[in-house]
């Protein structure tokens, strides 16, 4: 056995949502993402009820393979939701999302917390910085926002360069 120390990044980042808690969260569901973010294609969703739910498991392309998700925590009443993100050989991330209610809109805290768990994870990390983080966040803030206002996806795709989430 070799027990080793973790090498992790992790990054928080404060969402500002043009919506309510409510109108937010069912979007934060492996299938509901279809419908605002560029390029999100699960591969596969299980799911007994078909869209996010506690034990929801989603199947995603990813960087050099698959990305298997799980939900461990779904929270409507609260607002918030956890899943583990697993890229076998790469990374085992952590992500989090809390809404709180700003009158009509809301904040999303997001925070994902990536460990590796091999020399391509070593990789993912050192790049995982938070210059890169904020630029995620604030694409996905602004994708997000683009289709709560129009209810369509934003109208040019993002550049958004590796690594992804």
């Amino acid at each position: 056995m070799r027990i080793a120390k973790p090498n992790r990044a992790t990054h928080t980042y404060r969402q500002k949502l043009w919506a309510p808690p409510a109108q937010v969260f069912p979007l934060l569901c492996p299938v509901r993402e279809t419908e605002w973010a560029d390029g999100w294609l699960p591969d596969l969703v299980i799911s007994s009820s078909g869209i996010a739910e506690r034990d929801c498991i989603f199947i995603t392309p990813d960087k050099p393979g698959k990305a298997i998700w799980y939900v461990t925590h779904h929270e409507p009443q609260n607002w918030f939701i956890e899943m583990l993100k697993i890229v076998p050989g790469v990374t085992a991330c952590r992500l989090e999302i809390q809404l709180t209610a700003n009158g009509d809109e809301c904040f999303a805290d997001v925070t994902y917390s990536h460990t590796s768990i091999g020399p391509a994870g070593d990789e993912f990390v050192a790049r995982f910085t938070a210059d890169h983080y904020q630029k995620f966040m604030q694409d996905w803030e602004r994708q997000l926002n683009h289709f709560l206002k129009s209810g369509r996806r934003p109208p040019h795709p993002s550049n958004q360069s590796a690594p992804a989430n």
